[in-house]
């Protein structure tokens, strides 16, 4: 399976399409996601989709509010976490 692009919209749609969140105005790359409601059951579901979507896992050591504090900031770990398995 070809290995998806890690892009803060990739992160966007997965968020939306998974129902992770439901905003009620679109989310841009650089919208706090803990305002839109990501918490620790929320960002579980995100780790599950994570793995599914892009083969990567996250250690729960990994995951810090700055990581996780927008659909930017989280594409940009996740890239870079990818770039280092690779």
């Amino acid at each position: 399976m070809p290995e998806v692009p890690i892009t803060p919209e990739a992160v966007i749609e997965l968020l939306t399409s998974e129902h992770i969140l439901e905003p009620q105005e679109p989310i841009l790359p650089e919208t706090d996601l803990f305002t839109l409601g990501l918490d620790s059951m929320a960002m579980m579901q995100l780790l599950l989709q994570i793995e599914q979507r892009f083969q990567l896992t996250v250690n729960p050591s990994e995951m810090t509010r700055e990581r996780f504090a927008t659909a930017g900031s989280l594409a940009t770990f996740l890239r870079e976490k990818r770039r280092l398995a690779a």
